[in-house]
C-alpha cells in the first residue's frame, strides 16, 4: 500500500514591499513582469481610447476660411485643420491608425507637389473648380468626388475656381508610424509636369476594361485614381429603386481595385451608401474604427459603448468618427447618403476583423 502523501504547502504570497523591489530591480534591466499588464495587452473584446466624435461642418468652415487668412497653401504646403480625436488630442488622428483633415485652397493656389510612404485619399466637400495631380495626370475635383493619391507618387492640387474647395483628407499616417516606415520628399518643381490627358486613367481601367499589356501602375493601389460621385450615386438610387434595403446599412456598396477586385488601397477602404427616407437602422458593431462624411441629406446615428452613449445629428458636410467595438444606430427621415473609409484591409488581412450584426435594438 502506497503510503498517503499530503500536497506541499502553498508558498506563502509576497508581501507588496516584497513585490515592488522585485519590480524595481528587474526594472533596471528593462523588464517588466507581464502578469501586471497581461489583462490590458489581451483583453476580453477590443478596447479602445478612442471616442466617438462630430464635426458640424457650418462650426468648423470660419476656422478654414480663417486659416486661409494666416498662411498660404504653398507655405503651409497642405492648409489642413487635423480632425483630432478628443481623446488623442496631439497624436494628429482620428482612430488609432487613421488620419483625417479638412483641406482648402483658394483660387490661383498651389498646393506643391511632394510624395510620400502614407497613402491618401480625398473627398470633395465643397467646390468646383480645384484640381489633384497624380504621376503626371490632373483631375477635377467636384463634391462627392472619390480621390486617391496611391503610396510614394508625385501629387500637387491647385485652383483654378471663384471660390474655396474644401476637401476631406484621409490618410494612414499612424499606422505607417506604428511601423516606423515613413518617407517624404519634396518636388523640385512646385507642380509636376501633366504627361497625360485627364481621364487617361479612367479609360483604361474604370470601363470593366484593362489594357491587354500593363503592369498595375500604383502596385497594390487602384489604378483609377479617381472615382466621380455621380457615378456612385446612380448606381445607389438604381439599387435603392430595385431593393432589398439592408436593415443596419441601408443600401451601402464598397469602391474596388477594378484590377483585383480588391479595396482601392491596401490600407484603408472606401465606402458609399444611401439611407432611404424613413430609414430605422439595426445596431452593429464593428473592429474597423470609421470615419464619415456627410455627401447630401440628413439623418442621425446613435453610438454606444459600456456605459458612453452618444447621439449625433448630422447634415450635409458634416463628419463624425465611429470608433472600433462601438455600437452604432442609424437613422434618417428624409434620407442620406454617407461616404466613409477605415483600417478594414488590414484586419482582414491580418484575420482580425470582426462584425456583430444584432438583431433587437
Amino acid at each position: 500500500m502506497t503510503p498517503a502523501t499530503s500536497a506541499k504547502p502553498a508558498p506563502p504570497e509576497p508581501s507588496r514591499p516584497e513585490r515592488k523591489a522585485f519590480y524595481d530591480a528587474i526594472s533596471a534591466y528593462s523588464m517588466h513582469p507581464l502578469w501586471e499588464v497581461l489583462h490590458s495587452l489581451v483583453p476580453q473584446e477590443p478596447a479602445t481610447n478612442c471616442v466617438p466624435c462630430l464635426w458640424k461642418y457650418n462650426e468648423v468652415r470660419p476656422h478654414l476660411m480663417r486659416a486661409c487668412e494666416l498662411i498660404t497653401a504653398e507655405e503651409a504646403v497642405r492648409r489642413v485643420l487635423i480632425l483630432e480625436n478628443p481623446a488623442l488630442r496631439g497624436q494628429s488622428a482620428v482612430t488609432q491608425s487613421l488620419f483625417a483633415g479638412l483641406q482648402v485652397i483658394l483660387p490661383g493656389e498651389i498646393a506643391p507637389s511632394h510624395r510620400h510612404t502614407q497613402s491618401a485619399l480625398r473627398f470633395i466637400v465643397e467646390g468646383t473648380g480645384a484640381y489633384t495631380a497624380v504621376d503626371g495626370e490632373r483631375t477635377a475635383m467636384r463634391p462627392g468626388d472619390f480621390i486617391i493619391t496611391p503610396s510614394w507618387t508625385w501629387h500637387d492640387h491647385g485652383s483654378a475656381a471663384q471660390t474655396p474647395v474644401v476637401w476631406l483628407d484621409g490618410l494612414d499616417i499612424p499606422m505607417i508610424r506604428f511601423f516606423d516606415a515613413g518617407f517624404a520628399q519634396t518636388d523640385v518643381n512646385r507642380s509636376q509636369a501633366v504627361v497625360r490627358t485627364e481621364g487617361t486613367s479612367f479609360a483604361r481601367y474604370g470601363n470593366n476594361m484593362a489594357p491587354v499589356r500593363h503592369d498595375a501602375p500604383f502596385g497594390a493601389t487602384s489604378p483609377i485614381f479617381s472615382y466621380p460621385y455621380e457615378r456612385s450615386r446612380e448606381a445607389l438610387s438604381a439599387l435603392e429603386r430595385g431593393g432589398p434595403v439592408d436593415p443596419w446599412d441601408g443600401v451601402k456598396l464598397r469602391y474596388i481595385n477594378p484590377l483585383t477586385g480588391g479595396y482601392p488601397m491596401p490600407t484603408m477602404a472606401t465606402f458609399m451608401q444611401s439611407l432611404p427616407a424613413g430609414f430605422d437602422g439595426k445596431p452593429y458593431r464593428q473592429t474597423d474604427g470609421a470615419v464619415f462624411s456627410v455627401v447630401e441629406g440628413r439623418g442621425s446615428v446613435s453610438v454606444e459603448r459600456g456605459d458612453g452613449k452618444w447621439n449625433f445629428d448630422f447634415s450635409a458636410r458634416d463628419h463624425f468618427v465611429i470608433p472600433s467595438w462601438h455600437t452604432a444606430r442609424f437613422k434618417s427621415e428624409q434620407g442620406c447618403v454617407l461616404f466613409s473609409f477605415s483600417d478594414r484591409p488590414v484586419h482582414q488581412a491580418l484575420g482580425i476583423h470582426a462584425e456583430e450584426r444584432m438583431v433587437a435594438g
